[in-house]
């Protein structure tokens, strides 16, 4: 990416290859967010797309904590 360049090259001697570090630290999230989503993508057949297959088998929305509307 910055091939003949001092500047850079001392940064990268001084402080690591940022750059690189954070991109191979942005596919590892990615990869693992795929696997945990996985599950979340097939339904058991039969039932709509947007519901889970069972109860609980989903992401559920948490009450917040404090005063509930009446």
């Amino acid at each position: 990416m910055f091939q003949d360049s001092p500047i850079y090259d001392r940064l990268v001697a001084e402080h690591g290859d940022i750059p690189t570090q954070t991109r191979r630290e942005a596919e590892r999230v990615s990869r693992e967010l795929e696997y945990v989503m996985r599950p979340l993508q097939s339904h058991a057949p039969g039932l709509p797309a947007d519901r889970p297959a069972s109860p609980g088998a989903g992401w559920q929305r948490a009450a917040l904590p404090g005063p509930r509307p009446h």
